[in-house]
C-alpha cells in the first residue's frame, strides 16, 4: 500500500494541476504573511535591539513568549475579531485568504521580531558608537546595525516562513479549508487522510517536508556563517 501511495503521489506531483494549485496557494498565503511580518518585525526589532530603556527586559520577555503562541489560540482570536459579531466583522474577511494571512502574520511577527532583537543586540556596541562619533544620523547608525546583523535577519525571515507554512490550526479555523479557495497544504493533507486518499496527502506532504528541510538547511548555513564571521 505504501509503495502504491508513493508512486501515485509522484504521479500527482508531475501531472495534477489541483495539487500544484494548493501548493502555490500555500506559498502565496504564507509568503505574504512573512513579508508583512518582516516589514513590521524587522524595523521594530532594530529599534528595540539598538536601545536600552526602562522596561526593555519585560518587553523582550513578552516578545519571546509570543514566539511560542499556540496556533489554535491565534486562530480563535482572529476568528472572533473577524466573525459577524466581532469588531471587524463588517470587513467580511472570515473564510478568506486574507483572514489566513492575518492569522499567520500574528504567528510570524513575534518570531521575526524576537530574532531581530537578538541579532541587533549582539552587534558590538563599539561599531554603533563609532558610527555616531563619525557623525552618522540615527537612521545611518540603524543601517550599520542592520548590516552587521544581516545574517540573523535572514534567519528571522526563514524561521518565520517555516513556522507559518506548516501551521494548520489557525488557517483551518479562519480559512475554512474551502476547496479551490482557502485550502492549503496542511489543511488539504488533513482532509485527504480523513477520506482515505493517501496519495494526494503524501504528495503534499513531500512538498511540505521539502520546504521544511530547505528552510532548516538554509537557517543552519546562515547560522554557521554568523559563527564563522
Amino acid at each position: 500500500m505504501l509503495r502504491e501511495s508513493v508512486s501515485e503521489a509522484v504521479r500527482l506531483l508531475l501531472t495534477d494541476a489541483e495539487v500544484w494549485s494548493i501548493i502555490l496557494r500555500s506559498l502565496l498565503v504564507s509568503g505574504t504573511a512573512v513579508l508583512m511580518a518582516g516589514l513590521v518585525g524587522i524595523p521594530l526589532g532594530v529599534v528595540i535591539g539598538m536601545h536600552r530603556f526602562r522596561g526593555r527586559g519585560p518587553l523582550v520577555s513578552v516578545i519571546n513568549t509570543g514566539m511560542a503562541l499556540p496556533p489554535v489560540v491565534v486562530g480563535l482570536v482572529v476568528f472572533m475579531l473577524l466573525s459577524r459579531s466581532g469588531p471587524l466583522g463588517s470587513l467580511g474577511l472570515l473564510y478568506s485568504k486574507q483572514a489566513m494571512v492575518v492569522a499567520q502574520l500574528v504567528l510570524a511577527v513575534p518570531l521575526v521580531l524576537g530574532i531581530t532583537v537578538s541579532g541587533v543586540s549582539s552587534v558590538p556596541r563599539e561599531a554603533l558608537t563609532q558610527a555616531r562619533s563619525l557623525g552618522a544620523s540615527w537612521l545611518q547608525t540603524a543601517l550599520v546595525a542592520v548590516s552587521e546583523a544581516r545574517v540573523l535577519l535572514l534567519v528571522a525571515i526563514v524561521a518565520g516562513m517555516g513556522r507559518v507554512i506548516a501551521e494548520v490550526g489557525a488557517v483551518m479555523m479562519v480559512g475554512g479549508n474551502i476547496t479551490g479557495e482557502t485550502q492549503v497544504m496542511t489543511t488539504a493533507i488533513m482532509e485527504e487522510v480523513r477520506k482515505g486518499n493517501f496519495a494526494p496527502a503524501l504528495a503534499l506532504g513531500i512538498i511540505l517536508l521539502t520546504i521544511a528541510f530547505a528552510a532548516n538547511g538554509l537557517m543552519a548555513r546562515l547560522e554557521q556563517r554568523t559563527i564563522d564571521t
